[in-house]
C-alpha cells in the first residue's frame, strides 16, 4: 500500500509571506484557462468573427476569478460546513487551508457571466460555450491541489488495489486516492470531451450542456470513490451531498442540448 507523502502545504516561505500550494493550483488553473482562451480566439476564425479578442478574454477572466473565490468559499460556507463556519466565521477568510465547493465556484461564475453579458451586451450562452472547454482543466490543478493538501480523501480500498493510499490523519485503512480519480474524469477526461465537441461549430447552448452533463455525469461517478461530505442533507454512502448537487447539472445538461439542436434545427 502507499501512504501519502504529507506534502507541507506551503510552496514557499519569504519571511512573513508564505505561498501555499493550493493557492499555486489556483493560480496555474487561471493562467492555463486564459493561455487556452487566446489559442482559441487566435486559431478558430468563427470566433474572431464574433468579436471576441484577447483584451475580452482578460476581462473574462476577471470576473471569472471573483466568481470562482467567492462563489466558491461561499458554496463551502453554506452547503458542506455551515456549523462549523456559524462558530469559527474569521476561517472563512483563510481560503489558503482548502475548502472550496465546486458547485458554489460554478454558481457563482454564472453570476459573474451575466455580469459580464449585461456589460457587453453579449449573450450569456454565448459567453458559457466559450468559457466550458477552458474550465476542465483547471479543475483538475484545483484537485490535485486538495490531494496535495490531503483533504477529501477516498473511501476504505481492497488492499490489494496496487495504488490504495492510507492517508495517515485520517486512519490505518488503504483508501482511494479520489482526489486524483477527480483530476482525470472532471479534468482531463472533460476536457478532452469539451475541447473536441467545441471544435466544430455548435448550436448556442450545446456546448454549455455538454460541460453540465459532462462533469454531473463524471462527479457522480467519482463520488462513489470519494468519502461522502455530510453537508446540508445529511451523510449519506447511498447519495452523497455532491451527487445530489451534480444531478441538476445532467438534468439542465440535458435540457440545455435538447432545446439547442432543436433550435438550430
Amino acid at each position: 500500500m502507499l501512504i501519502h507523502p504529507q506534502f507541507n502545504p506551503v510552496a514557499l516561505s519569504l519571511g512573513p509571506l508564505s505561498v501555499h500550494w493550493y493557492g499555486l493550483m489556483y493560480l496555474l488553473a487561471f493562467l492555463q484557462f486564459w493561455w487556452l482562451g487566446r489559442q482559441r480566439i487566435l486559431t478558430h476564425p468563427q470566433l474572431s468573427q464574433a468579436g471576441w479578442t484577447v483584451q475580452q478574454l482578460d476581462d473574462l477572466l476577471f470576473y471569472g476569478v471573483l466568481g470562482v473565490i467567492a462563489g466558491g468559499r461561499l458554496g463551502q460556507v453554506l452547503l458542506y460546513e455551515p456549523g462549523y463556519y456559524l462558530t469559527q466565521p474569521l476561517q472563512i477568510f483563510a481560503v489558503w487551508r482548502g475548502g472550496m465547493s465546486f458547485h458554489g465556484g460554478f454558481l457563482g461564475v454564472l453570476l459573474a457571466m451575466g455580469l459580464y453579458a449585461r456589460k457587453t451586451g453579449r449573450s450569456w450562452l454565448e459567453i458559457t460555450d466559450f468559457i466550458a472547454p477552458l474550465v476542465p482543466l483547471g479543475l483538475a490543478a484545483g484537485r490535485i491541489g486538495n490531494f496535495i493538501n490531503g483533504e477529501l480523501w477516498g473511501r476504505a480500498a481492497d488492499p490489494s488495489l496496487p495504488w490504495a493510499m492510507v492517508f495517515p490523519w485520517v486512519d490505518d485503512l488503504p483508501r482511494h486516492p479520489s482526489q486524483l480519480y477527480q483530476a482525470g474524469l472532471e479534468g482531463l477526461a472533460l476536457f478532452v470531451l469539451l475541447w473536441t465537441y467545441s471544435g466544430q461549430t455548435r448550436a448556442r447552448g450545446a456546448v454549455s450542456g455538454v460541460f453540465l452533463m459532462g462533469y454531473g455525469v463524471l462527479r457522480w461517478i467519482a463520488e462513489y470513490f470519494r468519502s461522502p461530505d455530510e453537508g446540508i442533507f445529511g451523510f449519506s454512502y447511498t447519495v452523497s451531498m455532491g451527487q445530489w448537487l451534480s444531478l441538476p447539472m445532467i438534468v439542465a445538461g440535458i435540457i440545455f442540448v435538447v432545446v439547442a439542436n432543436r433550435q438550430r434545427n
